[in-house]
């Protein structure tokens, strides 16, 4: 290696030449700038406030995800004042259970308040919770429901000859959070065989008397597809001979899950699935009176009611309270807590017009299952029930939990 330098160097002298006439070809060094005057020292910028880390995820709903008020699409024009009734009513009942006290009491003793105070209450009180469905995604089902008028009597005649059954005396109803709390809001139903529970009798067992089905009727009704759409809607209001009215609500279930005879009917080929609405299934129904025996059976969920006072302004919901048309909804209570304010953003039934609004979660429903999916009360009447009937949007629910609920996990 050194022989080969040495002769490499020999061979070009005139790089060291060119090396050397390039250092004296660079240009002089200019004299350096007198320094500038010195100017104080700024003054030291605050350091911000740390942003609070988001919340746990409640413990009983997991697939809650904890988001912040400027995440919520329509907050800040909502027309929260509309949704306080709705909120006062239910803290009635909330008022009793310690994560709820502050707020509802607080709630109980203000003036009624405009948008701007009601939002305000809600920010101060509440954390806000994107509802999730088990498997992450952030949309689910908006139906509609509302509180139906039939026609009927409180004797069975020839024209109201479909009974409207109060609770079975057979009944049993085992909560089954009390032996295993993981279930919480499951419940088992059935009848005691010996010293066997089985079973309860089945919507066909019921209305063909098998299995020794003795249920007492509250009233009874003159078209079975209307009492089948109040088993459906929970609740509503019998029109009697002499013009009065009776107001029914659900007081219990059968314990068999809910079968869609809508979704039976689009599977069959007889209806499309844009047809198959309240309506549409009425309207096969009047063509197809032969088959809607057997259609009607085919959903085994079988519901009980009691008479309500008529002096309520709406239908009860599970919740206990008097239900707000278009500020109540149904949820499922295994995954948002009954009473909660939730924030939905939807659309008008069959219409990309939007539909956002505070609403309280205050009634549940057979089919209403899962961590997006509500059920919104449109009111009583045919004009809410062409509405409701309707309904079936996609929708994004913001649950509004106290910020002192109980909480374990964190999910962000």
């Amino acid at each position: 290696m050194i022989s080969f330098l040495k002769t490499f160097l020999r061979a070009s002298p005139w790089l060291l030449v060119l090396s050397l006439s390039a250092c004296a070809l660079r240009p002089p060094v200019e004299p350096s700038a007198p320094p500038p005057t010195p100017t104080p020292p700024a003054a030291p910028t605050p350091t911000p406030a740390p942003v609070p880390p988001l919340p746990t995820v409640p413990q009983a709903y997991p697939t809650l995800k904890a988001v912040s008020w400027a995440d919520l699409p329509f907050w800040p024009a909502e027309q929260a004042s509309a949704a306080w009734p709705a909120f006062l009513q239910g803290c009635t009942t909330l008022v009793r259970r310690s994560a709820w006290q502050a707020s509802c009491t607080e709630a109980a003793a203000m003036p009624a308040p405009d948008d701007d105070a009601a939002r305000a209450f809600f920010e101060r009180h509440f954390q806000p919770w994107q509802a999730t469905q088990e498997d992450g995604s952030a949309e689910g089902l908006v139906t509609g429901y509302y509180e139906p008028l039939l026609k009927g009597n409180r004797v069975a005649t020839a024209r109201a000859r479909f009974p409207l059954y109060s609770v079975p005396d057979d009944l049993v109803t085992v909560d089954l959070a009390s032996v295993y709390p993981e279930l919480k809001n499951l419940r088992l139903r059935g009848r005691l065989v010996g010293s066997r529970l089985v079973p309860y009798a089945t919507r066909a067992e019921i209305e063909s008397g098998q299995t020794g089905f003795r249920g007492r009727p509250i009233a009874w009704a003159e078209d079975p597809v209307d009492l089948f759409f109040l088993q459906i809607q929970g609740s509503g209001r019998i029109e009697l001979p002499d013009g009065s009215h009776l107001r029914v609500g659900y007081a219990d279930q059968n314990g068999h899950p809910y079968q869609s005879i809508g979704r039976l009917l689009v599977e069959r080929g007889e209806l499309t699935l844009d047809q198959a609405s309240m309506q549409g299934i009425k309207d096969w129904g009047a063509r197809n009176p032969e088959k809607l025996p057997d259609l009607l059976t085919a959903n085994p969920s079988y519901v009980f009611f009691r008479e309500l006072p008529n002096g309520l302004h709406g239908p009860l919901g599970a919740l206990g309270v008097p239900l707000t048309a278009g500020r109540s909804i149904a949820v499922d209570p295994r995954f948002i807590p009954l009473g909660a304010p939730v924030l939905l953003a939807t659309t008008q039934p069959n219409s990309p017009d939007p539909l956002n609004r505070l609403v309280m979660a205050q009634d549940t429903g057979g089919a209403i299952r899962g961590g997006v999916r509500a059920d919104f009360f449109f009111g009583f009447g045919d004009a809410a029930g062409e509405l409701a009937g309707r309904m079936k949007q996609r929708g994004r629910m913001w649950v509004l939990l106290p910020k002192d609920y109980p909480l374990l996990g964190v999910r962000r």
